[in-house]
């Protein structure tokens, strides 16, 4: 005796007590891991974000620091020098240079224009070269329009004087616009500190030294850029920097998408001159931080899994050995080895056993009704798959097509033979049993179209089809037997034109299959033997029979469905068919056609 399926195991219950439990331990273990990561890594991006801020601080302060030195360098020769000489018969020459000389390593050079652009003084030459006009320099524009204010310019070559070593230097300009006295006359200058860059350059060179991708640039206040460690790659247009957002940043951190990456940006602003010093940290610099912390939360999730792993296989196994024992007297008796089933473990499982051994008792009392069932079952859809041709009506068929080609009705012989291959198609079915309501539906007008030319259109058909129907289950090859006993039956032979009604209808839950003609009709006293086992009308269609109908809707369905008839002599007869509403899918296909 073999027991269903449902009490055999694929795979041990001590394996899937092992894979559940480790599954669940280490999905839990992997998303603490994965929390803890989390929060470390946004600490560590933190801390580099605050760690970056602070140098950036530092740096700030000690370019501000210079940047505040040359300020007082250039207050000490306007208060010092200029405010105390009569420019009518005196210079500054000698306080400039030396001023110079005790700031040479900061400075490139200095000099004084009156507001026309004549040199009054300049350290540590004075000769300007002849070419230049310094009115339309930039930093002399700047101090003529703010005559309050100092001004700084973006780096630039000096190219004021001549040098004897002809030498460039790059310089950033400090001017302001001051009072000079010419023979008691108030007249305005402009006095120019050129600061050298390399000082400036030098001191955020040392910053962006062994930076792992962090790096440090200088700004103005427009986004004109004053340093950065690849301004000779950004001039070329090989990179490009995100300078012009940048500079209008408020001074803290902010986080950005530049070019595809994401990385967080360090803002300052370097004391009264507007510049911005912005540090910018890529996303592959916090990676690199964390590279350290992964491996080790890595291998924390690794080291518990394999603990929490080997603690389930021992709990499984003390759970499951009573499961197993229980599993084995089934096998036992599915073998039939043994009809013993193992009673004993924890209450559940003692219950289990129990129950299974009252089950095995029905099982076996079930078995032989079950048997007999099937081989009627089995018999009645035999009858049915014989019946599914009838040698008869393919020769008719056949033989109508013949003499159609032979009149030369081509067209009509193809739509017959078109029909009648859609007929055997759908009448086979790939060997399924269950079929959906639109395969039936459209399997019953084909072969009312084939009858109706063998026939001659001595009748006509009416169909009614609620469309809703067309995607439900039903059994294959309800409707041809009683569409055939209705042409046979009723309306063949009428001396007036026959008329038959298909009608499909969805109604308090259930299909509902109308086949009415307006033939013969059929004697009061027949009507109850037609559903009868072995009191039915010979059949001179198709074999099949209404009562072999009956039994195969009930053997899938159930004895609440089946057919219903109504008849009466001269007036016709009505054969009803009841179906429960099953929607068709593959999955209830399955269940009908295993008889669930």
């Amino acid at each position: 005796m073999r027991l269903p399926e449902i009490f055999t195991l694929p795979r041990s219950i001590r394996f899937i007590i092992v894979v559940a439990f480790t599954a669940v331990s280490v999905s839990i273990t992997g998303l603490l891991g994965v929390g803890l990561y989390r929060i470390f890594a946004r600490h560590t991006e933190q801390l580099l974000t605050e760690s970056s801020a602070q140098l950036l601080h530092r740096v700030s302060e000690n370019l501000g620091d210079y940047l505040k030195n040359m300020r007082a360098l250039s207050d000490a020769i306007y208060y010092a020098s200029i405010k105390s000489k009569d420019f009518a018969v005196d210079n500054t020459n000698r306080e400039m240079e030396l001023l110079y000389e005790a700031n040479r390593d900061d400075l490139i050079s200095l000099a004084l224009y009156r507001r026309d652009g004549t040199l009054l003084g300049a350290a540590p030459v004075a000769v300007q070269k002849q070419d230049v006009d310094v009115r339309r320099q930039a930093w002399f524009q700047s101090a003529a329009a703010k005559v309050e204010n100092l001004h700084f310019s973006t780096p630039h070559v000096q190219d004021l004087f001549d040098d004897p070593s002809y030498r460039y230097h790059w310089v950033i300009s400090l001017s302001r616009a001051v009072e000079l006295n010419e023979g008691g006359q108030s007249s305005e200058g402009i006095l120019l500190v050129d600061m050298n860059y390399k000082s400036v350059a030098d001191m955020l060179d040392d910053v962006n030294q062994d930076s792992a991708g962090r790096y440090v640039y200088l700004c103005d206040s427009r986004g004109d850029i004053i340093y950065h460690p690849r301004r000779m790659q950004i001039d070329a247009g090989l990179v490009s920097e995100n300078n012009l957002t940048e500079a209008g940043y408020a001074d803290g951190a902010h986080r950005e998408y530049f070019q595809g990456e994401r990385r967080e940006v360090v803002v300052e602003t370097v004391s009264y001159t507007g510049w911005k010093l912005i540090s910018v940290i890529p996303g592959t610099y916090f990676a690199l931080g964390l590279l350290n912390a992964r491996q080790l939360a890595l291998a924390f999730v690794l080291l518990t899994a394999a603990a929490l792993a080997l603690v389930n296989r021992l709990m499984a196994a003390q759970v499951s050995k009573p499961l197993i024992r229980l599993n084995e007297s089934i096998r036992k008796l599915e073998l039939g080895q043994d009809s013993k089933i193992y009673v004993g473990g924890s209450a559940e499982v003692r219950h289990l056993g129990r129950t299974l051994q009252s089950y095995v008792r029905e099982i076996q009392l079930l078995m032989r009704d079950i048997v007999r069932e099937q081989e009627e079952k089995r018999k009645s859809e035999l009858d049915a798959l014989q019946s599914q041709i009838n040698p008869h009506f393919l020769y008719n068929t056949l033989d109508s097509i013949v003499w159609m080609i032979e009149g030369q009705r081509y067209d009509d012989a193809v739509v017959m033979i078109t029909e009648l291959a859609s007929l055997f198609r759908i009448s086979l079915s790939g060997g399924k049993t269950i079929i959906s309501m639109e395969a039936e539906l459209r399997h019953a007008e084909n072969y009312m179209n084939i009858q109706k030319v063998r026939f001659k259109n001595s009748f006509r058909v009416r169909y009614e089809i609620d469309p809703e129907v067309r995607n439900y289950c039903t059994v294959k090859l309800i409707l041809q037997p009683i569409l055939e006993n209705a042409i046979y039956y009723g309306v063949k032979g009428m001396e007036e034109e026959g008329e038959i009604l298909l009608r499909a209808e969805l109604r308090d839950g259930e299909l509902l299959l109308t086949v009415r003609d307006n033939g013969f009709g059929i004697p009061e006293e027949e009507v109850p033997l037609l559903l009868r086992e072995g009191e039915r009308r010979p059949s001179r269609g198709s074999g099949v029979g209404l009562l072999n109908v009956q039994r195969r809707i009930q053997l899938r369905f159930g004895e609440h469905y089946g057919l219903a008839i109504e008849s009466e002599p001269d007036e016709g007869t009505e054969v009803r068919i009841c179906l429960p509403a099953v929607p068709y899918n593959e999955e209830n296909r399955q269940r009908l056609e295993e008889g669930r």
